[in-house]
């Protein structure tokens, strides 16, 4: 609690000093225990294919080549240029604070710091390329105005370092940074490079020395490295770079990940420094002790910290049940990620006719756009990076923070309820399952065998449970069960009896509806069959209290959609 309260001392020159890792906790150099409560800002440097609707492509080159051949290689460059500017500002890093945050992860692409070994005019030498170095310093900048430490994450290795092509561009025709030397030698020249020029900054919290090792060291069947029980060229790897980030830089915590995207620890311990944070990722299992036993059972062991270095891709449910676990053993968080197109994360970059058109074409739906077209579609696209251009998904926000901690629901939109006022059925109380709603599936196991549920199957406008999807006359929950619920909390204006009219539409099977307007129940009512078209549900003299009540939307039995709730007063 000491951080929480320093986080928010205006800024007046005043730090804590760097970061060290001091037995199964990471400190300040006051010795106050620190969480780091982190977001990633994946795609900014790296792109993958998915985050932008383009998992046909996956690597940043593919994506790279496919926009070049539209618009060619002069446009293509500005355009990238013009990428690195808007996606992460200065008015993101402010929002992250303001938000919550007190970190942030930066998974960096080694090609804007250094050149690849093939493109290296004299070979083992390494040319420093300025761009990297000069993002990262205005990023930095941005963090330490706002009081927010920030962790360098080498997401993108020299050769890249695994099978998941994607998360490190890589391309498998050249070899891996385990298949060459000289990959593993510019690796370690670049974080000593890194560390030399960051050395004696304290709002740094720490280096992630490579993201997601994923690689078989001895049965290349073993794709992931999940069976490998040695993993000695990781070991050895991670050794060289940590002794090489000491010569120059002898304060800022070393943060190792293990094989198997992090996950396979096997043969990467003793510990070889005093100052080592082990990280983890964790996507789409249970959220139970069994989850990270052996994580923790490793921290128990080797007398460490643990960072939850990467999560997130999944319900507002799982994050909060995610992060209540992890805080709970002192183990600090970092999101992924910040923004992509797509309603789980805070920030969502819009899909426009322009871009979707790039999207029909590049899967052979539709013909190939002109060169103005084309590039009509990427600048739109450059600008629209822009946070105030994203939209805001304040429901994963609160699912971070606010209902880590309580269970109390608020208003998603407060809205004045009087003669005539509609409320959306997708408006329903920011809160936890349970509390503001209940659905039947509220989240995506995707790593978990025979465990096939998805969270919103509409996977639009909000990252809960509910199933959400858009007509043309916007939005509306569909997908209904039998004992489903929504609530809502309303601010009455003039108090008094009304009609609620529920706005539904079902199809062949007729569902059963019902409400709960503080405390009372009213009887049921079945709805028929309307041919997928808009009808009024109506409960008539139903009494509202001036000022705040709470009305519950209840599905007796489901099988219908669900668009609004209108307010009638009769006296």
């Amino acid at each position: 609690m000491v951080f929480i309260m320093l986080f928010f001392i205006p800024f007046c020159g005043y730090t804590q000093g760097f970061l060290k890792a001091n037995g199964k906790i990471i400190v300040n150099e006051g010795g106050n225990k620190v969480i780091l409560r982190g977001m990633g800002l994946g795609g900014w440097m790296l792109q993958e294919g998915y985050m932008f609707r383009l998992s046909s492509f996956g690597q940043q080159y593919k994506i790279k080549e496919k926009i070049e051949e539209l618009i060619g290689k002069e446009k293509t460059e500005e355009f990238y240029n013009k990428w690195l500017t808007n996606h992460t500002t200065k008015a993101d890093i402010d929002s992250l604070a303001k938000w919550g945050f007190n970190s942030v992860r930066l998974p960096m692409h080694y090609g804007l710091y250094t050149l690849p070994i093939e493109k290296e005019p004299v070979a083992g030498q390494n040319t420093w390329i300025e761009k990297g170095f000069t993002v990262t310093d205005s990023l930095l900048s941005w963090c330490k105005a706002n009081k927010l430490y920030l962790i360098l994450d080498l997401h993108a290795a020299p050769g890249g370092q695994g099978h998941d092509l994607a998360i490190s561009d890589r391309e498998p025709e050249k070899p891996s940074i385990w298949e060459s030397e000289a990959n593993q030698q510019k690796t370690v020249a670049l974080w000593r490079k890194l560390a030399e020029r960051y050395a004696n900054e304290t709002w740094i919290a720490g280096y992630d020395i490579i993201n997601e090792p994923n690689w078989g060291f001895t049965d290349p069947k073993d794709k992931i490295g999940n069976l490998e029980k040695e993993n000695k060229p990781l070991r050895k790897l991670l050794i060289d770079i940590t002794r090489a980030i000491r010569e120059v830089d002898q304060k800022h915590i070393i943060i190792i990940e293990g094989n198997a995207f992090g996950n396979n620890y096997n043969g990467i311990m003793p510990l070889w420094d005093n100052n080592l944070v082990v990280s983890f990722h964790k996507y789409g299992n249970f959220n139970n002790l069994e989850s990270i036993q052996g994580f923790l059972n490793l921290q128990k062991e080797n007398n460490m910290p643990l960072w939850l270095g990467e999560s997130g891709e999944n319900s507002n449910t799982w994050f909060t049940e995610l992060i209540s676990m992890v805080e709970s053993h002192d183990i600090g968080w970092a999101w992924w990620q910040l923004k992509k197109m797509g309603v789980n994360n805070p920030l969502e970059i819009k899909i426009t006719s322009g871009y979707q058109h790039l999207l029909d074409y590049w899967s052979g739906k539709a013909a190939r756009p002109t060169p103005t077209e084309a590039l009509a579609a990427i600048e739109e696209l450059a600008e629209n990076l822009r946070i105030e251009h994203n939209i805001y998904h304040k429901d994963v926000i609160d699912a971070l923070f606010r209902q880590v901690k309580t269970t109390e629901t608020k208003p998603f939109q407060h809205i004045l309820i009087k003669t005539g006022t509609v409320v959306n059925a997708v408006d329903y109380d920011l809160g936890r399952q349970r509390f503001a709603y209940y659905d039947t599936d509220t989240a995506s196991y995707h790593y978990t065998p025979g465990v096939n549920t998805v969270g919103n199957k509409g996977r639009s406008y909000r990252n809960d449970g509910v199933d959400i999807q858009k007509r043309e006359d916007g939005y509306y929950v569909y997908s209904i069960e039998s004992g489903e619920w929504l609530q809502y909390t309303l601010n009455v204006e003039k108090g008094g009896v009304y009609t609620v009219k529920l706005i539904v539409s079902a199809g062949v099977d007729s569902g059963e509806i019902t409400i709960n307007h503080n405390g009372i129940i009213e009887k049921a009512i079945s709805i028929p069959n309307t041919n997928a078209r808009w009808t009024n549900v109506t409960f008539k003299y139903i009494k509202l209290k001036a000022g705040s009540n709470k009305l519950v939307v209840m599905a007796n039995k489901g099988g219908y959609d669900f668009k609004g709730i209108q307010f009638d007063r009769i006296k």
